[in-house]
């Protein structure tokens, strides 16, 4: 597998803040669960009793008090205000679908009272409950965010496994802010050296029969050492079968989480089932989705999508290439050699943001390119004109690329189209994130643009190329809308 890269400065944080006292999963903030509640109820109840009074519906009271105690009823069948849950980051999909099962219990409770009021008028009241209810869960996920990048409502975690194994989950888990968990401590196998800096609290032997009440004791000292709420389990030659069975067997005895992490990086649940073979427990991986129904249904969804667009866009493209064309010398157009799908070349259309030889400069700033990967990046490049800034703050540049949609060449979402020259430099890894059309939004475009590292694109591309469904596809274009407005790392 290819070493992941990870940025110093967001290890040195995560590691400060796993040496601080931190708090636990519990102390998350109070307001979470009365804030949901509210928003579930008021989004909910007010709409509702405001049209039924509207439509003249005899009870609009009672109405809103059943729409409002039924949407918070099926947020709590569905455990959406376990302190687990709240907070973290679900999405737009998992709310919509909560909203469809909301719809079909009044769908029964209209039949049951013989409610009258048009259907229409009906659903178009519950439409403000699924928005309410989709921005407290984003505030609430922006607050819980901030905490943990101050390790804050977080699991402390007590990884054990031999010193490799351990060191790489330490180092995934350093890399990243968007989890709970903030390792506390290790407990490594066998002989070998930690260069993460994290405290060792105890090693096991490296023997692969377990030692009666030794692991269990060095693991559950551990634990009560460093306060641990949660033991991740790094399996390998050494800690496998039996040996690892006692030690869950101690943890769960004295009330304490076990987690066992199987090895396997950024794949989504979504791909995973647990099966048992001859008392084995077996995790079965589904392969990506690459044919079928969902592969049509975002051939039909880019196609149609992508023309509606450059119909309803037609103004602003012509209002935009006025502006290029007065703006600098040159043509508002510009065209571009990219790889596609299968390394297939195709020309990719933009709005033209830089000066017209643009290219012949890149050589003269090489030395300034702040990506460290293959890209070439600058925060103030001097090639770029005053519109171009505009454009590109506001990802208007992209637009052209309906056109390239439309053809086939490229998809609403997938990974980053990239340059010839890139590309043959990739190696066997990068080279799979061809095997998907490229798009004009991605995973990359919605979590930090150009402020990625080169690692951190690929990582996200690969994760979108393994993990794809038309479902995310839709949460993602959802997502997109508010990174542009917000405008971070496009530049």
């Amino acid at each position: 597998m290819r070493h992941v890269h990870i940025p110093v400065q967001r290890v040195a944080r995560r590691a400060l803040a796993s040496a601080a006292p931190v708090r636990g999963l519990g102390d998350k903030a109070r307001w979470y669960l009365p804030a949901a509640v509210t928003a579930d109820l008021v989004g909910a109840g007010v709409p509702v009793g405001l049209v039924f009074e509207a439509a003249h519906q005899v009870r609009p009271g009672y109405c809103a008090l059943g729409a409002a105690l039924a949407w918070t009823g099926v947020q709590l069948l569905r455990r959406r205000y376990a302190a687990r849950v709240l907070g973290e980051s679900r999405g737009v999909l998992p709310v919509v679908h909560d909203w469809l099962i909301l719809i079909g219990v009044l769908a029964v409770a209209r039949v049951v009272t013989g409610e009258d009021t048009p259907r229409l008028a009906a659903l178009g009241a519950l439409l403000p409950a699924l928005f309410v209810t989709v921005a407290c869960h984003k505030l609430t996920y922006r607050h819980l965010s901030g905490a943990r990048r101050e390790a804050q409502a977080v699991s402390r975690v007590l990884v054990v496994g031999e010193p490799e194994a351990a060191e790489s989950v330490i180092g995934h888990l350093a890399a990243r802010t968007d989890h709970p968990y903030v390792v506390v401590g290790v407990v490594p196998v066998g002989p070998g050296e930690l260069d993460s800096g994290m405290p060792v609290a105890g090693r096991l032997g490296s023997a692969m029969a377990p030692t009666p009440n030794g692991d269990s004791a060095a693991v559950l000292g551990a634990v009560a050492t460093h306060r641990a709420d949660l033991v991740l389990v790094a399996p390998g030659a050494r800690l496998a079968g039996d040996r690892l069975r006692r030690i869950a067997w101690a943890l769960h005895d004295a009330g304490l989480e076990l987690a066992v992490f199987p090895g396997l990086v950024e794949v989504s649940v979504k791909r995973l089932e647990t099966l048992s073979a001859g008392g084995l427990t077996v995790l079965r991986v589904a392969p990506p989705v690459s044919r079928g129904v969902q592969t049509l249904l975002k051939s039909v969804l880019d196609r149609v999508a992508a023309a509606i667009g450059l119909v309803l866009l037609a103004p602003a493209f012509i209002g935009t290439v006025l502006a290029i064309r007065l703006g600098s010398r040159g043509p508002a157009f510009y065209r571009q050699m990219r790889i596609g799908r299968d390394g297939v070349p195709f020309v990719m259309w933009k709005f033209r943001t830089m000066v017209v030889d643009a290219h012949a400069m890149k050589a003269e700033l090489s030395g300034a390119n702040e990506n460290d990967g293959l890209m070439f990046k600058m925060r103030r490049d001097p090639r770029v004109t005053r519109v171009g800034r505009l454009l590109r703050r506001t990802s208007m540049d992209e637009l052209p690329q309906l056109i390239n949609v439309v053809a086939g060449d490229m998809s609403l979402v997938g990974p980053r189209p990239p340059l010839p020259e890139e590309v043959a430099k990739y190696d066997e890894v990068e080279l799979r994130r061809l095997t998907v059309r490229p798009g004009m939004t991605g995973l990359w475009q919605i979590s930090g643009r150009s402020d990625l590292s080169w690692d951190e694109t690929i990582q996200l591309d690969l994760q979108y190329v393994d993990n794809w469904s038309f479902t995310s596809d839709v949460d993602v274009m959802g997502r997109t809308l508010r990174a542009v407005v917000d405008g971070r790392g496009a530049y």
